[in-house]
């Protein structure tokens, strides 16, 4: 039996992947998100893990380094990567949004045409606004994007939120949301074919597990 390899992210997502899949006989010895192993094995299951970045997951699964992997709708809408999206997993819910200063808010949202926003997800953000006859200037981050209209970096901000807490704290208000995301299950598409019965089998577990949970 080939091996299985699976790429999970770090971050908010790792610890819920990990007992979900664990439920569903996918796990190993040492699987954390802390591990200093850069693949951990169970050799018994045939099966890597790997534990990357968020926005790597999905790069590690469309070029085979990975046969499946667990990321975030919006991470994988934003990298565009060639894969199939087999399951809606349910965790790690929150929403892509526009926020503006509290106390800077205009009329209408095309107001804001022909301004500065910083954000991690410039292709959505392009998308989105371009639908809605927009030209926007877009400065990439990886840090906290809540900084850029505080500093005068950008007009606005377009970035996940989950609570809001953090935008209350920084005098920020969502004027638009974008799109809802959580957690799926992508699977490499060379991978789907050459492996199909245990990807099949884990999927159709995975499925019945989640069902379980709902009732």
């Amino acid at each position: 039996m080939e091996y299985l390899t699976v790429a999970l992210p770090k971050g908010k997502l790792f610890k819920p992947a990990a007992e979900l899949l664990a439920k569903a006989g996918c796990d190993a010895e040492g699987l954390t998100e802390k591990s200093r192993k850069l693949v951990i094995t169970n050799e018994e299951k045939k099966l890597n893990f790997i534990v990357a970045k968020t926005a790597d997951v999905p790069t590690y699964v469309e070029y085979g380094a990975a046969d499946i992997g667990i990321i975030g709708k919006d991470v994988l809408t934003e990298t565009g990567r060639n894969l199939y999206e087999m399951l809606d997993l349910g965790f790690g819910r929150c929403h892509l949004m526009m926020a503006v200063p509290a106390d800077k808010q205009r009329q209408n949202l095309t107001d804001w045409a022909h301004t500065r926003v910083a954000t991690k997800f410039p292709h959505i953000a392009e998308e989105f606004f371009n639908r809605r006859g927009m030209q926007m200037e877009y400065i990439k981050l990886n840090g906290s994007i809540e900084l850029g209209p505080i500093v005068g970096l950008s007009e606005s901000i377009v970035d996940i939120v989950e609570t809001g807490t953090t935008l209350k704290e920084n005098n920020l208000t969502e004027i638009v949301r974008i799109m809802d995301s959580t957690a799926r299950l992508v699977v490499n598409r060379v991978s789907f074919k050459l492996k199909f019965d245990r990807i099949s089998v884990l999927t159709e577990n995975l499925r019945q597990i989640l069902e379980e949970q709902v009732k």
